[in-house]
């Protein structure tokens, strides 16, 4: 007997997840509803199902039931699919003879006011489950080889954490920044904070560390100008200096980092007497190099969230408030009797961070809150605001304004987003895979992103994400190989008329048609686009075939016209 002709026998399981389903979902008598279902010879219910209790009865009842087909009805595949599926092969089920039901997310959550519907939906969810997994095959997955090199695009603190972090680790890196020299815009800070380290000092550190590692090879001045491939075999050409060359890497990590908005026309900015943070940054430097910092002035005042928070941009920039306090304080620090003023919308500060606010006070650095739509109003050497507090209007003097704002992407972000297909978010930085599940990967398998590149951060926050970027990216490297799930589409040669309509709609370019039509499999992410494109049906996908999802319809629709007929 072969394993398609062999006695179907289906285990369901479902899970009440405490309160969260089955406050809402009857699970005993969806459990009941189960056992009737064609094929499913048990059927049980978990307080938790993912606990290790719930996992080993999965286990349990595949051995002692001789179950060759598992569906769980739970929470979401998005955090618990790979758990049923490993406790399937542990158990020597093939991993893709299971099926998800997701009865949280569609029917609890969607219907918590109307238990019976829920409960309802679960039922003919778990029917469309049982009806998928009876049809569904075992899968073999095959390895993509992994070329144990990485190439990191932006060269600033982030870009060049990363590198070191790999290269300690074994494996080549090629680190390419767009300017002349490694650091970003670390290279125009004065102080960093919470610590007050010097930047410059500590830019030279990081850059003598990247310089000495024999296994990273630096290349400024340069650009990527074409990446092809996917993740274990990517090529990328290099342009610099007029040369191109051409890399065989294995993994890619974006940190091209981000700028500053320049406030053009807003609060008479001039880059002369009103100023940015970033300016101020370099004037301190000159200042201290000069052992003079009488040229700036007694009288300060910062206007905080300039372009942000729906003026030029819509987001807040997270790090221009403590930059702003971290600055009135070295200011305070060398000309103590300044008169400084932070005008602001409310201060932004987190974590330890927070003490940086109580040290400003403590200095002597004043607070002036304005309301959003009533702007200060910058005239000559006078700032007018209009304190929200008290209900006054002042007239400060100021010899310096200095704007705080907002870091904005690149003009290279959205080239570099064409040429290695990942996506944008609506605030033109770096879109992640998933906010929670895999924040530093792309969608596009083998990419990552980190620093300012993903969005404003400051400098010990970017470190730890090249760190995690980086690591990330080692994964597949060290192992040598990655293994694309088995959700691929399968081509019918004699049924292809070579239209080319799929390889135009595949949004991952996994599809190749030379003398027959080839599918990418590293390439692919299982979308079903093409064979929904395929004017010929030439194309069906694995685990996803066209018999399966049929029957999943046709169970759905059969019940619900016997339930019509029977109120009939």
């Amino acid at each position: 007997m072969t394993e398609r002709d062999e006695e179907v026998r289906i285990g369901v399981f479902i899970c009440h997840c405490g309160t969260n389903i089955g406050g809402v979902v009857d699970v005993p008598a969806v459990t009941e509803y189960a056992k009737t279902l064609p094929h499913v010879v048990h059927a049980e219910r978990n307080l938790y199902t993912c606990s290790s209790d719930g996992v080993d009865s999965i286990k349990q009842a595949i051995v002692e039931k001789g179950l060759n087909r598992v569906v769980v009805a739970a929470c979401t595949p998005r955090t618990h699919e790979s758990l049923f599926r490993t406790a399937c092969e542990a158990a020597g089920l093939n991993k893709y003879l299971f099926e998800f039901a997701n009865i949280r997310d569609q029917c609890s959550w969607i219907h918590m006011h109307e238990p019976e519907k829920a409960t309802g939906k679960a039922k003919d969810l778990v029917r469309m489950a049982v009806a998928k997994v009876a049809l569904q095959e075992p899968q073999e997955e095959e390895q993509v080889r992994v070329e144990p090199k990485s190439l990191v695009i932006g060269g600033g603190i982030s870009g060049m954490t990363a590198a070191l972090n790999l290269a300690r680790q074994g494996f080549e890196v090629h680190l390419v920044e767009k300017e002349p020299e490694l650091g970003g815009l670390l290279r125009k800070l004065y102080k960093l904070y919470p610590t007050f380290v010097d930047a410059r000092e500590f830019l030279r550190a990081v850059v003598r560390d990247v310089q000495a590692e024999k296994k990273i090879t630096v290349c400024t001045a340069a650009s990527v100008e074409v990446v092809e491939g996917y993740v274990g075999n990517f090529t990328a050409s290099i342009s610099s200096n007029g040369a191109t060359q051409k890399l065989s890497i294995g993994t890619i990590i974006v940190a091209i980092g981000a700028e500053e908005l320049k406030p053009e026309g807003l609060f008479m900015y001039d880059g002369k007497r009103v100023i940015t943070q970033l300016d101020l940054e370099e004037r301190l430097r000159s200042c201290a190099e000069i052992a003079d910092f009488s040229t700036l002035g007694k009288r300060i005042v910062m206007i905080q969230c300039v372009g942000a928070r729906g003026r030029k941009v819509s987001y807040c920039s997270k790090i221009c408030c403590t930059t702003a306090l971290k600055n009135a304080l070295v200011l305070k620090a060398q000309v103590p009797d300044a008169e400084i003023y932070i005008l602001n919308e409310g201060i932004n500060v987190y974590g330890e961070y927070e003490d940086l606010l109580t040290e400003a006070r403590e200095q002597g650095v004043r607070f002036v809150r304005f309301e959003h739509g009533s702007e200060p109003i910058v005239q000559g050497t006078t700032v007018k605001v209009y304190h929200a507090n008290i209900r006054k209007e002042l007239e400060l003097k100021a010899d310096l304004v200095v704007l705080s704002t907002p870091l904005v992407s690149t003009a290279d972000t959205e080239r570099i987003s064409k040429m290695l297909k990942v996506p944008l978010g609506p605030d033109g930085f770096f879109y992640e895979a998933h906010v929670k599940l895999r924040p530093l990967d792309f969608a596009t398998d083998g990419i990552y992103v980190c620093g300012t590149a993903h969005g404003p951060r400051d400098v010990p926050e970017s470190i730890a994400q090249a760190l995690g970027a980086s690591s990330r990216a080692s994964i597949p490297m060290a192992r040598g190989y990655v293994v694309p799930e088995a959700i691929t589409p399968v081509v019918d040669q004699s049924a292809c008329v070579k239209c080319g309509i799929c390889v135009d709609k595949c949004p991952y370019g996994a599809l190749r048609l030379n003398e027959q039509l080839e599918v990418i499999e590293a390439l692919c992410k299982g979308c079903g686009t093409c064979v929904a494109a395929c004017p010929t049906g030439a194309l069906d996908q694995r685990h996803f075939r066209n018999i399966e999802v049929s029957a999943q319809i046709k169970n759905f629709f059969a019940l619900r016209s016997c339930r019509a007929s029977e109120k009939g």
